[in-house]
């Protein structure tokens, strides 16, 4: 995932780390509350992948992986790019 968020242009590279700071700090609300912009949702036709919206075609995808720290959601991404990593959404 590192090496595609260097790909990224400037401008959708901010985006997605605009968008992260506001996902994370949903997560630390019980139950998480993320805002209807992020549109987080599962990924159809998977079982434990997760899509996260940061542009009009900016998208990346995660999966909650096992807690490192005791209460605290761990989250794994996995891909990040346009509305296309959709296509392999776990890499």
């Amino acid at each position: 995932m590192l090496r595609e968020l260097r790909k990224l242009p400037r401008e959708q590279r901010r985006a997605f780390l605009a968008s992260r700071d506001e996902f994370v700090a949903a997560l630390q609300q019980s139950p998480p509350q993320f805002p209807p912009a992020l549109r987080v949702k599962r990924v159809q036709g998977t079982d434990d992948v997760w899509e996260l919206t940061f542009a009009s075609n900016g998208r990346a995808t995660f999966r909650y992986g096992p807690q490192v720290r005791p209460g605290e959601p761990h989250i794994v991404w996995l891909r990040i790019g346009t509305h296309a990593v959709l296509d392999q959404p776990a890499g």
